[in-house]
């Protein structure tokens, strides 16, 4: 897709923004929003202050706009939703036409079975759908239909699942979770077959289900996901595909069909609605058709605007080849990326790995460890050139090839600046503001 006409910024190169209206409206939020944001990722914390900006007024296509007026081009993309580009013009139409016939109803809407059927034809799990409005909602209405299912009480989990008790309490984000209910989540590695194996062994018929997104960064070892299928078989507790992320933004049927591993559950919400709040749980009949008894009942979760959204991006992926186009500018971001690593002489601490739709830049030190200040010399570098990231590549159907050119351009300015710092071991001393921090900690 051509980019729209605000391909670039044009007043980034390396001068300091206006960040005054940014800052005043941070001022504002610290008195009555707790954490300034309703998403800790996108939150003051997770930004390097003094050169971010703190509030987006607008966006548009590729790039977003904060309150002082300074453009970036976006590679958070609201955390993954926006697939085809902020304010897509057949999603924002189709929003329109259904706003003239409202939005929430006292009944169901048609367009409930139109976008699952159209779910169902596309993902190889999903011979019934339920809709809900966020990945949280949909990962915990699997954890409950498989309890129901399995008449068990524990869970295995791999990866991010959400906000909700049973996942949250097995991090070190647990302060309000009761030590009951953490109890019940078992943690496993990624990869690793043994250690799944393992959590069986310890927990005889009393796992209900294995929930783990099926790929983040890291691919899977072969076997793996045919291995953690057979697993949950041999031992009585269903699978669930956490594809809140992965689903179509790498292939329209979802890592499952992409990796050719079918699940029992899969859950999906990021790439369902470009940015309107979607979400939906998928899955064998014989388990979804439980839910006419298990609890799961949201007064937003057939709410019309979102799905008239959903039902034009998922249409609009399938007949532009959307998948396509990410696997084509972000493997060149990918390959670039690393090329220039290399030629900076600094691969070994920076490395940019993932499916192409999907990347993140991975920063270690000379002992090879993760290192938060040289990720965030980055990030504050990158905002100087007005790059929005975390130092993941999330991407849309609206970042082309001028985009991706310009991108590297930044980065060979911004490696440089790396290099130097690494060689003469200043990187903490080159940071504006205090080191980036995860917003889950690592238990030790």
């Amino acid at each position: 897709m051509k980019s729209d006409s605000l391909t670039m910024p044009n007043d980034q190169k390396n001068s300091r923004r206006s960040l005054e209206q940014s800052q005043a409206w941070l001022k504002r939020a610290e008195k009555l929003i707790p954490g300034c944001s309703q998403t800790f990722s996108k939150g003051p914390t997770q930004f390097m202050q003094g050169v971010a900006p703190n509030f987006i007024a607008k966006a548009k296509g590729a790039h977003v706009w904060d309150v002082d007026g300074n453009r970036y081009l976006d590679y958070i993309l609201g955390l993954g939703p926006i697939i085809l580009g902020h304010g897509y013009p057949a999603v924002q139409e189709a929003v329109i036409a259904q706003m003239e016939n409202g939005l929430s109803y006292s009944l169901p809407h048609t367009l409930e079975v139109e976008v699952a059927e159209l779910l169902a034809e596309l993902i190889p799990c999903a011979e019934m759908v339920r809709f809900a409005k966020n990945g949280s909602d949909v990962t915990t209405a699997a954890v409950r239909v498989s309890r129901g299912f399995t008449r068990r009480d524990k869970v295995a989990c791999c990866g991010y699942h959400g906000w909700q008790d049973w996942f949250i309490g097995s991090t070190s984000r647990n302060l309000g979770v009761p030590e009951a209910v953490r109890k019940l989540t078992v943690t496993f590695s990624y990869n690793d077959l043994a250690a799944l194996h393992r959590v069986f062994h310890d927990h005889p018929n009393e796992i209900a289900c294995v929930i783990l997104e099926p790929v983040t960064f890291n691919l899977p070892s072969a076997g793996y996901l045919e291995g953690v299928k057979e697993l949950c078989r041999k031992n009585g507790a269903l699978l669930v595909f956490d594809e809140v992320v992965t689903g179509f933004r790498i292939d329209l049927r979802g890592a499952q069909g992409y990796f050719g591993v079918t699940p029992d559950l899969a859950c999906f919400g990021k790439g369902i609605a470009n940015g309107f709040p979607l979400a939906a749980i998928t899955g064998r009949a014989e388990v979804m058709r439980l839910f006419t008894e298990v609890f799961f009942s949201t007064t937003h979760g057939g709410e019309a605007l979102s799905l008239a959204a959903g039902l034009t991006t998922i249409n609009e992926m399938r007949s532009k080849d959307v998948i396509g186009h990410l696997k084509k500018v972000g493997q060149k971001l990918k390959d670039e990326t690393n090329r220039l690593a290399a030629q900076h002489g600094i691969a070994r601490n920076v490395e940019c790995a993932g499916l192409p739709a999907w990347t993140t830049l991975r920063f270690c030190d000379a002992e090879g460890k993760a290192s938060p200040a040289l990720r965030s010399l980055f990030q504050q570098e990158a905002l100087k050139r007005g790059l929005l990231t975390h130092g993941n590549h999330m991407l849309s159907f609206s970042h082309d090839d001028a985009i991706i050119e310009f991108t590297l351009r930044a980065y060979g300015e911004i490696f440089a600046i790396l290099a130097e710092a690494l060689g003469n071991n200043s990187v903490e001393q080159r940071l504006e503001s205090a080191a980036l921090q995860p917003v889950i900690r690592q238990s030790t």
